[in-house]
């Protein structure tokens, strides 16, 4: 198998390169939030570039007709196209004094930078997911069009924020989509739901995560004043991997070593409309 990592040329022993992968994958466990809400598929290898993309409109309305002759219509793929999984990467660099201290020393290798480098690239995971990307033509979830768009309240105020969910969920049940149900708020509006509600000794929060069996999470990737409610699984929305995160040894430069922290990811939106976006009155989408 070719190592197209290139790991075989750094110098790190096993237990070095072991160290750095348990803080890579560690990392990506903590930081990334669009993969908790949207499905994976994948690793599908690192040679894909690219995969289908089927947009699906369908009826509302079923049959009832003793002969199933009444047309109502067919679940239908009305839009697709082929996207291409960009790469996502950030470098860092291991001074080789410090690599010749562990060996030396059997001080174990400092994973700061593999772990900093880790970070950057989950940042840009979630940024592709809930932003999109302009250059690429990729929505993301809080701008996809067909989206459902409704305006938030002060979430400042006691229960606005329970009240806010009900309706979005209400929003998506009226129009199919039945959950589980996920909430992604940016860190303020998260942080306004951790208060007792009312004389209930509970928290806010603890409501909402009651309708949303899917997580209420925060994400610095949601602009601040925004919230996202949505209805989690496959047939709505999906991330293909390729390459899923990982890292490689790039060159040496003045004795020192580059590596790379990477990933092939592209985001899936099949049904828009299972999808709503709380905003504050006046927002430019």
């Amino acid at each position: 198998m070719v190592d197209f990592l290139q790991r075989e040329q750094a110098p790190l022993t096993e237990d070095q390169w072991n160290r750095i992968d348990s803080a890579v994958e560690e990392t990506g466990r903590r930081a990334l939030v669009g993969r908790r809400i949207v499905p994976v598929l994948g690793p599908l290898g690192p040679g894909v570039q690219v995969v289908p993309d089927d947009i699906f409109r369908d009826p509302q309305r079923g049959g009832v007709d003793l002969l199933g002759e009444e047309d109502v219509g067919v679940v239908r793929t009305t839009e697709r196209r082929y996207l291409p999984l960009p790469l996502l990467y950030k470098d860092f660099r291991l001074h080789w004094r410090d690599l010749e201290a562990a060996r030396s020393t059997n001080i174990p290798l400092d994973t700061g930078p593999a772990v900093a480098a880790a970070q950057v690239v989950a940042r840009t995971e979630d940024d592709l997911i809930f932003q999109g990307n302009a250059e690429f033509g990729y929505p993301g979830l809080l701008n996809v069009p067909g989206r459902g768009v409704l305006t938030m309240s002060n979430w400042d105020e006691m229960g606005r924020a329970f009240q806010d969910v009900v309706t979005a969920t209400q929003y998506l049940t009226e129009r199919g989509f039945y959950g589980p149900y996920a909430v992604v708020a940016s860190p303020r509006l998260y942080a306004a739901m951790n208060r007792v509600y009312e004389n209930t000794g509970v928290l806010e929060i603890e409501q909402v995560q009651k309708l949303a069996s899917s997580g209420v999470y925060r994400s610095a990737s949601v602009p601040d004043g925004m919230a996202l409610v949505m209805a989690t699984g496959a047939s709505n929305t999906d991330l293909v991997v390729a390459q899923d995160m990982a890292v490689a040894y790039v060159t040496s430069e003045n004795l020192n070593h580059i590596f790379r922290v990477l990933e092939s990811v592209v985001l899936r939106i099949k049904r828009p409309e299972a999808i709503v976006t709380l905003e504050p009155q006046g927002r430019k989408s």
